[in-house]
């Protein structure tokens, strides 16, 4: 046995091996040591391998996904290694055989489908990426759906279409490895790279396994692909072939995400602003956790698809508007048609494991059930009343399709209660097929069946107290007392019962036809499972040779999910429907943040405070100061925000909007280093900086905030005023700059579309109240000082910032400066003097002695001065 191990082993380096035993899976040598340390869960020893014990560690079967799901988070990859015959064939072999096995399937991150592993809500790509002469290509997948998409990539615009994407898992050709740049190009993701043989990514290999794949004489008819894509893509469907042991999976045809399609989002704004994963990699709290009200697995993950990659293109934006407008108007169908996706199951998923051949028979249920919600669905539109409604209802209508032929076998076949595996049997329902209800039925019913047998031999013979027993050397007997046993054995009688056995106190007789239904009862059990097994084959056959019109049923439900949940939004939060054009305008009124609106909403219900945005094209760069806290980092990301929102189809946190399609979207706010690539915060500041300043065309927007502050204040100023002049002079992208160097301010002399706006604030009493009001003009000061009261520093900080503040507003900077450090010994001895626990004066001093002996209502103001004078020079002033 170990020998076999080994040989497996072997053959799959790399991976933990579960190495099937029974109803356990064994890991052995530094597997067990492995995995034990990961699962925590005890190590034994069994045998011994070169004079030294054997590490050891077991899983059992029937939970053994909870325990792959640890591993595969922890970074493993496992191989399953499955018994391939009956033990009992093994031993007619000899005694000393071992049961076949071998590795049905590798797991790895991108190739997971049971639902226990996956999130419901998100997709998990494996992704694919190839360089040609002619550039590079990436291509990826969700083995669970068989979404397969195809995308030129460049070097400059990979991190940002791998953050997009998100891939669990990366594979890549052995010649990218080598490459010294390697951290640089994919970063956090490193450690999810799978490398494969430079030979796995030849592109006219790739094409010949797509073509043969999709059964298509040439891809023309599925977009123009590049030799890199298309190598990419060939060498994901090979891995996957390979992970799956040779087993096709179901995928749908490929398509091409072309450049230029989708807004642009590079890392560094995608993190900034939060759009699908908080700064701490949360959900909650993103922009997704805020908007997302659908109700299917598939529709939250089309959602989140549209979020990461909102789109470009006018018609399908205004198609997507249209189908929000639609059902936030018709109040009766929205609510249907979400009661009804509230039932939908996740066909996309069931269908996939049921053509890699690890589906159940819960998953022909999962199917049915959601092809009659599907034609529950198409009555509901169609009882809408659309004179005519809306494309992409229509659109939707009909993909959901017509199924009753395979909804109606799958009602007949399958039972009301189902099992998780087809191997455990009971799911073929009663009177679906006559053979195999014969086999239940002496399965289920053998004690019923023998009794009405003993009862009828009993009349026959005459022997009232005739039994059936059972044991395990003779099987099924018939028993009766030495008396009557003469009637057994004589006359009539004598044709049907064959004696057996005569002891003491008992004669045994069997029958034909007992020996008959004992041979039957004992393989009826095996006879019935593999009846069923067969059928279940033919009905996954049934449903798999639809499974490009299930796959757009599935597709449909979840279009609807999205725009039904986006409808509730907007009635929900009061958002309106944007207008989304081809011109550069970007005017929104009334724009309010939606995850901080939310957020107000759900703790105390208080209003969010709304601000106007009219980027106009001869108003596009807005200068934005204010004092901290008073919100210009949320003004900054609300408007980003509604862009995002406006082009993935949805309406928006606004009274009127109106956007010029942006094709890429950049944002400069917070401030984070990056020291695993040696860099500062200043450093990580700069070169996000540049590329927005590299890379921003036209139709961009830009947000960026606090340029120039993890600097020297003259060199940071200097920067932030030459990108401000670049920003309006070259780039000529609508802006939104924010910043504390009021310096800037005097460029709006000089650069005609170049406005200054500023935060509202009150000051009352000495306090200051944050408006959080976006007006015109600018501020005067930004009010740190407050802002570092309000956090809590000392007092005495406080107040001594306070002083230095004031010197250096008056004075001249170098003077300033030399006087403050002057004042320092006298900073210092204040500070020496306030001890923290003083010790109890010995008695009034002499100044509060002359103090107290003043009467104030009897000195005359010539009197109350010379007093003053006098208890100063007490003090020695």
């Amino acid at each position: 046995m170990m020998a076999q191990y080994l040989e497996i082993k072997q053959a799959h380096p790399g991976c933990l091996l579960f190495y099937r035993m029974g109803d356990f899976y064994e890991l052995f040598f530094d597997d067990a040591v492995a995995a034990a340390a990961t699962l925590d869960i005890t190590l034994t020893r069994r045998g011994q391998h070169n004079g030294e014990d054997i590490p050891m560690c077991g899983v059992p079967v029937h939970s053994h996904e909870n325990y792959l799901l640890r591993l595969i988070r922890h970074g493993h990859r496992v191989a399953i290694c499955e018994q391939m015959e009956d033990p009992a064939e093994a031993k007619k072999r000899g005694g000393k055989s071992v049961v076949r096995r071998a590795v049905v399937r590798v797991v790895t991150p991108g190739t997971l489908t049971e639902d226990s592993l996956l999130d419901a809500r998100a997709n998990n790509f494996l992704g694919a990426l190839a360089e040609t002469a002619g550039g590079a290509g990436l291509a990826w997948l969700d083995l669970s759906t068989g979404e397969l998409t195809l995308q030129p990539v460049s070097r400059d615009g990979l991190a940002a279409a791998l953050q997009r994407l998100d891939p669990q898992e990366l594979v890549l050709p052995e010649r990218l490895v080598q490459q010294p740049d390697l951290f640089e190009l994919f970063g956090e993701w490193k450690s999810r790279l799978t490398v494969q043989p430079n030979s796995r990514f030849d592109s006219e290999n790739g094409r010949r396994r797509l073509l043969d794949l999709f059964g298509v004489g040439t891809l023309d008819a599925f977009g123009s692909f590049s030799r890199a894509e298309v190598a990419a893509a060939g060498a994901l469907v090979d891995y996957v072939e390979l992970t799956q042991k040779g087993r096709v999976p179901r995928l749908n045809p490929p398509r091409q995400l072309a450049q230029g399609a989708v807004m642009e989002i590079d890392q560094a704004t995608r993190r900034n602003l939060e759009l699908t994963r908080t700064l701490t990699g949360e959900r909650r709290g993103s922009l997704l956790a805020a908007i997302d009200r659908t109700v299917t697995g598939p529709g939250a993950r089309l959602l989140a698809a549209w979020l990461s990659a909102p789109s470009t293109d006018r018609g399908e934006i205004s198609g997507r508007l249209d189908m929000v407008d639609f059902f936030l108007a018709e109040d009766r169908v929205r609510a249907e048609a979400r009661a009804l996706l509230r039932q939908c199951p996740d066909m996309e998923r069931a269908l996939s494991r049921l053509a890699l051949g690890r589906g159940g028979p819960r998953d022909l249920a999962c199917v049915r059930d959601g092809l009659v919600r599907a034609v529950e669905m198409r009555r509901v539109l169609a009882g809408a009343g659309m004179t005519p409604g809306p494309a992409g209802i229509e659109t939707a209508a009909a993909g959901l399709g017509e199924h009753s032929t395979l909804i109606d076998r799958l009602e007949r076949a399958l039972a009301p209660d189902l099992p998780l595996l087809a191997r455990d049997g009971g799911f073929i329902a009663r009177g679906f097929a006559l053979h195999l209800d014969d086999l239940v039925t002496l399965r289920d019913e053998s004690r019923r069946l023998i009794a009405a047998m003993q009862a009828r031999y009993a009349d026959l013979s005459g022997v009232s107290g005739l039994k059936i027993r059972h044991n395990n050397v003779l099987g099924y007997y018939i028993e009766v007392t030495p008396t009557h046993a003469d009637k057994l054995m004589s006359g009539k009688a004598a044709e049907t019962f064959i004696h057996r056995q005569t002891l003491a106190s008992a004669v045994r007789f069997t029958t034909v036809e007992l020996g008959e239904l004992e041979r039957k009862i004992s393989e009826a059990a095996d006879k019935a499972v593999a009846v069923e097994l067969a059928l279940f084959d033919e009905l996954v056959g049934d449903t798999t040779a639809r499974a490009d019109r299930i796959g757009e049923a599935a597709r449909a439900l979840a279009l609807l999910d999205v725009t039904t949940a986006l409808a509730e939004l907007a009635e929900e939060r009061r958002y309106c429907r944007p207008v989304v054009d081809d011109s550069l305008e970007f005017d929104i009124r009334g724009g309010r943040h939606p995850v901080v609106e939310a957020a107000l909403t759900a703790s105390d219900g208080s209003r969010f405070v709304a601000n106007d945005c009219n980027l106009a094209p001869d108003d596009r760069l807005w200068l934005l100061t204010g004092p901290n806290m008073a919100g210009k980092s949320t003004f900054l990301r609300q408007n980003a925000l509604i862009a995002v929102m406006a082009q993935i189809g949805s309406f928006v946190p606004a009274e009127r909007c109106r956007i010029g399609v942006v094709d890429r979207l950049f944002s400069r706010v917070g401030a984070a280093d990056d020291l695993a690539r040696g860099r500062s915060t200043f450093m990580v500041e700069m070169v996000e900086t540049a590329a927005i300043l590299n890379q921003a065309g036209p139709r961009a927007l830009v947000i960026l905030d606090e340029i120039g502050r993890g600097t020297a204040t003259f060199d940071g100023l200097s920067i932030a005023w030459a990108c401000v002049e670049h920003l309006h002079e070259a780039t000529r992208c609508r802006a939104l700059f924010a910043t504390h160097y009021h310096e800037l301010t005097t460029l709006a002399a000089k650069l005609p579309r170049l406005s200054c706006h500023t935060m509202r604030i009150k000051e009352w009493q000495g306090e200051v109240v944050f408006l959080h009001e976006v007006a015109a003009g600018s501020a005067d000061r930004s009010y740190g000082i407050h802002v570092a009261k309000l956090a809590g520093l000392p007092e005495a900080v406080i107040a001594r910032a306070e002083q230095v503040l004031e010197i250096l507003e008056k004075g001249e900077h170098g003077v300033s400066v030399a006087r403050l450090a002057d004042d320092l010994p006298l900073f210092s001895v204040a500070l020496r003097r306030k001890d923290p626990e003083p010790a109890a004066p010995a008695g009034p001093s002499p100044v509060e002695q002359a103090l107290k002996a003043i009467n104030p209502d009897d000195l005359t103001p010539k009197a109350a001065l010379d007093e003053l004078y006098r208890l100063r020079a007490m003090l020695g002033g």
